[in-house]
């Protein structure tokens, strides 16, 4: 009878932590998730190159697409595998998902624009085109 009780407290404590929390689970994440394409230039130059943001690894962890002729723009940006949103809404840009190679900060407006490293001064606006 106790394992009983026991079974049915269980299933109760599951349900309510699940009704408290929407109904979400992490297919849910998954799902809203969506790629993003974004327009990388430096120093404000007219050259630009393509970054993708793909699926969610992890919370706050996504794929990322750094097209090779970015290289132009900050040698060894080409590497960049990983996009992670900070909880201060930065996104930092690593090639292992842990050490970040260019950290961006919200910027006035619509978009991102690094503060390290501190040179090349990179800007990230979402890509309308796409």
């Amino acid at each position: 009878m106790k394992l009983f009780v026991g079974l049915v407290v269980s299933v109760a404590l599951f349900g309510g932590a699940h009704v408290l929390s929407g109904g979400e689970g992490q297919s849910t994440a998954v799902e809203t998730a969506s790629s993003s394409t974004y327009r990388l230039t430096a120093n404000g130059d007219e050259a630009a190159c393509a970054v993708q943001r793909g699926a969610p690894v992890s919370d706050g962890l996504s794929r990322l697409d750094v097209a090779p002729d970015c290289r132009k723009l900050m040698p060894g940006i080409e590497r960049v595998k990983f996009w992670r949103e900070q909880a201060d809404g930065s996104v930092a840009f690593s090639e292992n998902g842990v050490d970040p190679i260019v950290t961006l900060e919200v910027a006035d407006g619509d978009g991102y624009e690094s503060y390290a490293p501190v040179a090349p001064l990179l800007a990230l606006n979402s890509d309308s085109s796409n």
